[in-house]
């Protein structure tokens, strides 16, 4: 039985998988593999980071929400950090990344 690699956490991406624009972007968003491994949420399933979610008061029909450890990163802030941690490899990850690098044209974006 393999153990789990502590020092690569988990990173969750929750997000409504009923909405468009939202779907296409996470599929197509790629984390770097010295990061951790990222997993996608469907926020419509119940589960524990999402009952985490909600007790937080974050409203996930108004943005997506990324986990990494303890922390939550909401909305543009979600969007900023996903930048950050992207893999650099293929044309949308360096275009995320350079639109999004910016805490605050995360924010007007």
């Amino acid at each position: 039985m393999s153990r789990p690699d502590i020092s690569r956490p988990n990173i969750l991406l929750v997000y409504d998988k009923e909405c468009p624009a939202c779907h296409a972007y996470c599929q197509v968003v790629r984390i770097r593999e010295s990061v951790g491994e990222l997993r996608i949420v469907d926020a419509r399933e119940d589960s524990e980071v999402m009952r985490e979610i909600t007790g937080a008061g974050l409203d996930i029909d108004q943005g997506m929400v990324l986990k990494m450890g303890d922390q939550l990163y909401y909305g543009a802030d979600a969007i900023h950090a996903l930048a950050l941690i992207g893999s650099r490899s293929g044309t949308f990850n360096r275009f995320n990344y350079w639109m999004f690098r910016s805490r605050r044209v995360s924010k007007v974006l």
